[in-house]
């Protein structure tokens, strides 16, 4: 993605009010241990790269004064009421450098799950995964096969093949990631069996309890 960009010249709430009105956006760029870069940036460019849904996730050049800025959104605030973008923050990146950003999950081969076949439902805990990834080969979405999953199966990060240059940003523990539930049907229909197995057992041992209270009796007559 590419941005065009202008040096701001005034900073402050006034400033940037007025910028808003002229349909621009007051943003920054900071990072890779270099001085913060005040500019701003047309509103209408910047809701079309918002509206591609993976902004946040990808790299974005600053074009300013001729000069391209590789950089990696961070931010962007907006108007409670408007829902309008108010500011941007762009992290500046060092060659090389590595990157936490939250990839979105897709799931491949429902038709080949036999648990999701018989009805199962997918239980999707995590949307999204927390990685670090090579600034250069940020992926738009991490894919994961559920292939053969059973109704009770869960898929946990560690059964999934991560692109090169990308891990899990979370290290401490083997995370569930989504898993096939039961159909609400089929638990209904499971707890009733359970009650009637239940009422069955009770019945019997209420019969014979009757049958040995009756034997008693007759012996004592």
């Amino acid at each position: 993605m590419t941005i065009s960009a202008e040096p701001r010249e005034r900073a402050g709430k006034g400033a940037s009010r007025a910028l808003r009105r002229e349909g621009r956006v007051p943003a920054v760029i900071y990072g890779d241990k270099k001085e913060a870069v005040t500019i701003h940036v047309e509103a209408r460019e910047l809701n079309k790269l918002l509206g591609t849904g993976v902004f946040m996730n990808s790299l974005v050049q600053v074009e300013l004064d001729g000069k391209s800025t590789r950089t990696l959104p961070k931010d962007v605030s907006f108007d409670p009421v408007t829902d309008r973008p108010l500011h941007v923050d762009f992290f500046r990146l060092a060659k090389g450098a590595k990157v936490q950003v939250n990839i979105p999950v897709v799931f491949i081969n429902e038709e080949e799950s036999p648990g999701l076949k018989r009805g199962g439902v997918m239980n999707v805990v995590r949307h999204e995964l927390d990685l670090m990834c090579d600034a250069d080969h940020i992926p738009d979405q991490i894919e994961i096969d559920v292939t053969g999953l059973e109704i009770g199966d869960s898929i946990h990060i560690s059964a999934v093949t991560l692109p090169e240059g990308s891990e899990s940003a979370i290290t401490d523990r083997d995370f569930t990631i989504a898993g096939v539930a039961a159909p609400s049907a089929l638990k209904s229909s499971e707890d009733e069996a359970e009650e009637g197995e239940g009422e069955e057992g009770e019945g019997e041992e209420g019969a014979e309890g009757e049958a040995a209270e009756g034997e008693e009796g007759s012996s004592e007559g």
